[in-house]
């Protein structure tokens, strides 16, 4: 039995893990390189495996640096089963609808070959199974497959893989990202209560979030300044799970009427397409959101919101007087309707940038947060004189305290591999399991095979 790291060692993006096991191959995971365009062009490479050999894919969950190369993967020869949540391919599929777009005009602009076309997407598809927590996936005699609810977006997974191949019998856990749970709409990370080998991941390996009791203050506290002040509040959107935790809280400030209403656009398409397979999915979530939905509550609406679905209704934000909240894609600023916004509001200093997600190095998200005082954008230089702030609370992955947590309760690792996070966070993190945990724990090199 082997393991091979093809993505997401030393760095947040780009997961893709192979397992073999007496023959059979399996890839936990098929992501995009995200965060800069040297790193955008690493998925324009041949991939490191032949994909016609893969029997068999396995999704933790719909984010593009978890799925975005699936479609390249059938380009490239694939032909198995592609194995998720029901919601992790309603939400995949979107998603992936939307990055097509970005890729073909990406493709135009650098003269390259798209990574995958229409059809690559469509057939990749015809290849996808659905199948709800806790039921196992059998591959065949010598591998047995469970999904566990890591809490981080809707329809999310940890995966546990228990192997045998000859008298050799070992069970392997993926951790796919893990939630910081308890969050408003979705059920807690599920405990592991043992496991051989396990992957962890690290985004946050190095950090604790702030009190997450305290982030609805905290955005109150931001509005309430960008409205004395007469400003525009710009949010750049996570289109899963962070946009639709924003949208539950804004609806309990105002309907609460603890804040006073204002405009508030959601001026992203895929956003609003996530929002409608949340409704689909209520029984993904915790028994305080289905207390409200079952009283009458519309979670994702209120008096002010508007969705701005066409690029028209975009375009016609901007005339609608400050004070105004933008919610609006992309979460790092790397693209989409956002970067309109700020081309516009970043050099008012009565305006707010808030960030509400994990900034990848090399983002103009991570560069705005760390203190750019001018940024180029669409052939022009914009002064940055709106306030810069953050608030952590509203993060999907769980903290340095979180997964500590989750590891420790894992009787019987052999060793933790510690993945998906910047080389300074995943080596902290494999630090304190080491200590703390009193388990090996190291930070895998990328293209490097361990032996299980």
């Amino acid at each position: 039995m082997k393991l091979y790291f093809y993505g997401g060692a030393g760095v947040v993006t780009g997961a893709n893990y192979l397992l073999e096991c007496d023959g059979t191959r399996i890839l936990i995971d098929c992501g995009l390189q995200q965060g800069g365009r040297m790193a955008e062009k690493e998925n324009y490479e041949k991939f490191a495996y032949d994909p016609s050999t893969i029997d068999v894919v396995f999704i933790t969950h719909a984010h593009l640096d978890h799925v975005g190369r699936v479609p390249k993967l059938y380009k490239e020869g694939f032909r198995g089963k592609i194995f998720a949540t029901h919601a992790t391919l309603d939400l995949a599929r979107v998603n992936l609808d939307d990055s097509l777009h970005l890729l073909e005009r990406e493709a135009e602009e650098t003269g390259l070959e798209p990574l995958f076309n229409e059809n690559d997407l469509i057939e990749s598809w015809k290849l996808t199974h659905g199948k709800p927590y806790g039921e196992e996936v059998k591959i065949n005699n010598n591998v047995r497959v469970f999904f566990r609810d890591a809490g981080h977006i809707l329809g999310s997974s940890i995966i546990e893989f228990y192997l045998s191949e000859g008298d050799k019998k070992i069970k392997i856990v993926f951790s796919g990202d893990l939630g910081n749970s308890p969050t408003p709409l979705l059920k807690n990370t599920e405990v592991i209560t043992e496991a051989d080998y396990v992957l962890v991941e690290s985004a946050y390996g190095d950090r604790i979030h702030e009190d997450r009791s305290q982030r609805k203050e905290k955005l109150k506290l931001v509005i309430e300044s960008v409205v004395k002040n007469g400003g525009t509040l710009m949010i750049p959107a996570f289109a899963l799970e962070r946009t639709q935790e924003l949208l539950f809280e804004l609806n309990n400030l105002v309907e609460s009427g603890r804040l006073k209403r204002i405009p508030v656009f959601l001026d992203s398409p895929l956003a609003i397409k996530a929002t409608a397979v949340y409704q689909k999915y209520l029984d993904y979530f915790n028994k305080d959101a289905n207390f409200l939905i079952k009283s009458g509550d519309d979670l994702f609406n209120f008096p002010g919101l508007q969705f701005s679905l066409t690029t028209e209704s975009s375009k016609a934000i901007n005339e609608v007087l400050p004070p105004k909240i933008i919610i609006a894609g992309s979460g790092m600023s790397e693209g989409g309707r956002i970067l309109h916004h700020e081309r516009r509001y970043l050099s008012d200093p009565k305006s707010i940038l808030l960030m509400i997600g994990y900034q990848t190095a090399g983002t103009l998200g991570r560069r705005l947060l760390d203190g750019a005082q001018e940024i180029k954008m669409f052939g022009e230089v914009v002064p940055v004189r709106a306030e810069v702030k953050a608030i952590g609370g509203y993060s999907a992955h769980a903290d340095q305290t979180g997964l500590l947590k989750w590891v420790g309760q894992i009787k019987g690792a052999k060793k933790v591999f510690v993945v998906q996070g910047e080389v300074g966070p995943a080596t902290t993190l494999a630090g304190k399991i080491k200590n703390d945990l009193g388990i090996e724990a190291v930070v895998p090199q990328a293209d490097q095979i361990v032996e299980l």
